[in-house]
């Protein structure tokens, strides 16, 4: 057995491949535009270990007009994790994009944020965690992660 990929549903393709692009570094490595299915598969892969994929499905919108389906809150999805090299960094250059930080990483070590379609990501500092430091070490949770 080996493991491919998680799928998650998006209603907006462009923004949540950039929050996985530009904003956690990860690259894209296939797209597949179905029109006869009326969807959108998009696969991306982490640096260091590319071939376990994140699937974002882009189901397009109804050709009757009716309103998008409401995927809810992604709470029950739990989350994707990702072990990043300096968590501090990260978490600042995500917020120079707008991205609030839920769960600040106070204790040096694991952060949470959520993409555009309110997906949990989780990120954990590689190896040992890194010395407090502000603004992080003082900053509240925002929100539910």
């Amino acid at each position: 057995m080996k493991y491919l990929h998680a799928m998650i549903r998006v209603h907006d393709l462009d923004a949540t491949s950039r929050f996985f692009t530009e904003g956690l570094g990860l690259r894209q490595t296939r797209r597949m535009d179905n029109e006869a299915g009326r969807f959108t598969l998009v696969y991306f892969g982490a640096p260091e270990n590319p071939e376990a994929e994140i699937e974002l499905t882009y189901n397009w919108p109804p050709a009757d007009g009716s309103p998008p389906e409401d995927y809810g809150s992604a709470r029950n999805f739990g989350h994707l994790a990702f072990a990043v090299d300096d968590i501090y960094a990260l978490c600042a250059h995500l917020q120079s994009q707008g991205v609030t930080i839920l769960r600040p990483p106070r204790d040096g070590r694991m952060a949470f944020v959520r993409t555009p379609d309110l997906i949990s990501i989780e990120l954990l500092q590689k190896g040992a965690a890194l010395a407090p430091a502000e603004p992080w070490a003082s900053m509240p949770n925002t929100g539910s992660w």
